[in-house]
This record gives C-alpha cells, sequence and structure tokens, in this order.
C-alpha cells in the first residue's frame, strides 16, 4: 500500500532566541491540509506573507539557510525542517514572528519532542517520493564539499567532515533510515571553532549565541584569561578546555556529535527539495551552500522524471480490461479510446491506448503519412478521466466535458505506438464538477497534455 501524507494533530509554539538576530522569536506548528508542504508565514508583517520551504526561495547560505518570497525573510530553518522530515510529516503551516527560527539548544531535540507530544495524523492522500533512479553529484570546487544521490529504498545518509585541525580532523556519521533520526540525530548539536566565535563576536553577528547552544571546538591555544573573558561575553560561568580540545560548556552525547549534526543539517536542507526522498546521499565535507544546492539539483531531476512517462509493467494484468471500460463508458468502435486501465490512485488513473494502422482516422488522417489526430489525444485523456471519476460512483453517471485550457501537443503520434494516459484531480470533486490534469505520454515523452473540466451528470432510468 502506497504512504499517506501526514500532518500533526494539534497546534504547538516553540520559543526561543535567533541565533544571529538576538531577537526573541515564536514559531507556532500548525496542521495543514493535503499537498501543502512546508511553509512559514510572518505574522509580525503586513499581510502576514507565506514563505516556502523551497531551494529556489534560498538567498543565503553563509550563516545558515536563508529563504525569502512575497517580499519577507526567514532564516536559520535548517533544524526545524530536519525534524518535520525526520518525524515523518508532509504539510505544517509554520506562523513566526520574526525573521530567524530560535536556535535553542542548536539541535533539533525540542522540535521533534513538541512533534511528539502534539501527535502526528494521516491523512488521505498518498505520498509522493523523489525516488533517486541513478547517480546525482554535486561538487563545490571551491571548498571540496561534494554531495551524492545513489538508488535506494529508504532514506539513508552518510557524511564525513574534515577540518584541517587537530581536534576535529576526520570525523564520520552514518544514518541507515530516516526512522532512525529520533534516536541517532535530532539532538546532536551545531558546533563552532574557537577563531569562528571570535570572529562572528567582534562583527556583532552571533547576538543570540550563547554557550550552551553550540559545541566550541578550541583550534588554538588559549589562555585561561581570555577563556574566562568569553565566557562574561555570553554571561556563562567560567570555562575551560578538556583534554581532546573542547570547551566544557556542554558534555558531547557522541564521539562524533559534529559529524551527525552536519547530517542532521543535510537533512533540513535537502527537505527544501519538497518530496520525501527514497536514495542514499553520500556527503562530503557538506555545508547550506552545497546542501541548498543539492536540492536545486535533485529539484531539476524531479522535474525532468515528471515529464517522462510513468513505467508499468504492461504485461501485467490490468485493472479495468476493455469489458469493464465499456460498462463504465458509453464510447463503441470507432471512437473508445481507451484499450485498459494499469493504475488507479487517489488522485488519478493511467490508461493505455494501443495505435495501430487498422485505426480508422488514418484512412484519411493522412494515407501517405499516417498521424494520429491531435484532438483524439485530448479525447483519448479525456475518457481516461471519466473512467476515474465512473469508478467512484454508484448508479449510472455520465461525465461530459465543458472546457479545456492549457493544451498543448508536443509529438506525433504513428501506427505501433502504445500511449501511456495519466490524468490527475487538480482539486477536489465539488458539485459535480471535475477539474483535472491530464498528460498523454508516447516513446518516452510528452505528446499532448492540458487542464480538463467535465461535470458529473446521473443518468435516469
Amino acid at each position: 500500500m502506497a504512504d499517506k501524507q501526514k500532518t500533526i494533530a494539534k497546534p504547538f509554539p516553540i520559543e526561543g532566541k535567533g541565533l544571529h538576530t538576538g531577537v526573541n522569536v515564536t514559531m507556532k506548528f500548525l496542521p495543514a491540509e493535503e499537498d501543502h508542504g512546508f511553509k512559514f508565514k510572518r505574522v509580525d508583517l503586513e499581510g502576514e506573507p507565506i514563505i516556502e520551504a523551497d531551494c529556489e526561495n534560498v538567498i543565503d547560505t553563509s550563516r545558515g539557510t536563508l529563504l525569502a518570497q512575497n517580499g519577507a525573510k526567514i532564516g536559520t530553518i535548517e533544524h526545524a525542517l530536519a525534524a518535520l522530515v525526520g518525524m515523518d510529516l508532509d504539510n505544517v503551516l509554520i506562523e513566526v514572528n520574526n525573521e530567524e527560527a530560535p536556535i535553542i539548544d542548536g539541535s533539533s531535540k525540542y522540535f521533534v519532542e513538541n512533534i511528539e507530544k502534539a501527535g502526528v495524523v494521516e491523512q488521505d492522500v498518498d505520498r509522493e517520493y523523489f525516488e533517486v533512479k541513478e547517480k546525482i553529484v554535486f561538487k563545490d570546487e571551491k571548498t571540496d564539499s561534494e554531495i551524492i544521490a545513489l538508488p535506494d529504498n529508504d532514506y539513508s545518509l552518510n557524511c564525513l567532515i574534515a577540518f584541517d585541525s587537530i581536534v576535529l580532523n576526520n570525523q564520520f556519521a552514518t544514518l541507515n533510515s530516516i526512522t532512525q533520526f529520533k534516536d541517532e540525530i535530532a539532538n546532536c548539536r551545531t558546533f563552532v571553532f574557537l577563531h569562528e566565535l571570535e570572529f562572528l563576536l567582534n562583527n556583532n553577528l552571533i547576538k543570540g549565541g550563547d554557550l550552551d547552544n553550540a559545541i566550541v571546538i578550541m583550534d588554538k591555544q588559549v589562555s585561561q584569561e581570555e577563556l574566562d573573558r568569553l565566557a562574561d561575553l555570553f554571561n556563562h560561568e567560567r570555562v575551560e578546555v578538556r583534554p581532546q580540545g573542547i570547551l566544557n560548556n556542554v558534555d558531547l552525547f557522541y564521539d562524533n556529535e559534529c559529524a551527525r549534526h552536519k547530517l542532521l543539517d543535510v537533512i533540513g536542507d535537502l527537505a527544501l527539495l519538497g518530496k520525501h526522498i527514497k536514495g542514499r546521499i553520500i556527503a562530503t565535507k557538506p555545508g547550506h551552500y552545497a546542501n541548498t544546492m543539492m536540492a536545486k539539483q535533485m529539484k531539476k531531476e524531479l522535474l525532468k522524471s515528471a515529464s517522462k512517462a510513468p513505467v508499468y509493467d504492461l504485461s501485467k494484468e490490468p485493472l479495468m480490461d476493455v469489458v469493464k471500460i465499456k460498462k463504465l463508458l458509453p464510447h463503441r468502435y470507432p471512437f473508445l479510446l481507451v484499450d485498459k486501465v494499469v493504475d488507479i490512485y487517489d488522485k488519478g488513473i493511467v490508461g493505455i491506448k494501443n495505435i495501430t494502422i487498422n485505426e480508422p482516422f488514418f484512412v484519411g488522417h493522412f494515407p501517405e503519412e499516417p498521424v494520429m489526430p491531435a484532438v483524439l489525444m485530448v479525447e483519448a485523456m479525456a475518457q481516461a478521466g471519466g473512467l476515474y471519476v465512473l469508478d467512484k460512483l454508484d448508479g449510472r453517471f455520465s461525465t461530459y466535458f465543458i472546457r479545456m485550457d492549457n493544451v498543448k501537443f508536443r509529438k506525433k503520434v504513428v501506427p505501433g505506438d502504445t500511449l501511456i494516459l495519466k490524468i490527475e484531480l487538480n482539486s477536489p470533486i465539488r458539485r459535480g464538477i471535475v477539474n483535472m490534469r491530464g498528460v498523454c505520454y508516447v516513446r518516452g515523452d510528452v505528446a499532448a497534455e492540458g487542464d480538463f473540466m467535465a461535470q458529473i451528470v446521473k443518468i435516469e432510468d
């Protein structure tokens, strides 16, 4: 059975300071309808603009991932998004009253705990995955960051970090399944090198930072006097360097907590693809720039695959053969243009039309160069859409198409071709009106597409 989309059962708030802005922030997580995705609403701005969690909205990755849309911004959203994906959610609206998510302890822990308390509910619509079919690579030559996606039946990740540091040189982390996120990754905190911390402080860039929301890596010798000054800047009790080269401001949960946190960031940034992933991600020296660029590359592959014909085993027993089709549709030879149905799901249907030289329209269209009339491709899609609707109704009904929009013809259809007719609802059926999107594929490519509106009419006995 197909996985269903999920949302939270009830709202919950999370409050804290923004790491870089230092402002107090309240985020309210709300249940959202099917196909909503993850979206942020800036309730502090006029008009309450929406910012979609979409890689195309990334405008900066220098100090976390920053999104902008509709004249509004929201930053440092990767830890919240990682929690939403790690807790198997699809649709959540996040109201926020400032331009940065709260850093809290620098992990996803508190987001996960609140999601658990709120509960997760299954929705009525099937989840669509981005399934990695072949190797996808993004490499940043400047930083040697490399993200690779490989086929897998689950969402799994490997992460290698490497720094020019005797304290934090090479570190590796693995997540064999996204289902282990809560137990293996969620509580892993962000980290910072002392030289970075000093730069950020001197440039007034981490106004909301303190020594409780990051692991501080000591990459150079520092006097106790300097450490005391650092602690005073953060209003923190005195700190000292441990043998492994970190401050005693926090206790490590894992020896490789830094690599695990980078893996968390990868999950949060790849959430900007907008789909759950089936694939293995291998991230070497990842960062927000490489992560979000990989999300964009994967989105390009997603759009490419959406324009390709769906793959079905046409030798399998059909869900509807021509006998059942004739029970539902009033069409008969020579105008019945669906031979069988190979898939029916929540939002749509996939039908097949085999084109032979014996089609009657080839007699005049055209004798020397037989080409299927474009209008009949539209009719074939319309009939497949009618089958989707009529299959769900009890009693005798007909569908009458009353409008077509955005119809395009992209490839000719000739004898010997097999048409794959994929029709999906654009919106729920209301008051007997159906809005659908049809795509007709031939030889792996789109041959025709369009939007259709139909009216459902009951046939009186």
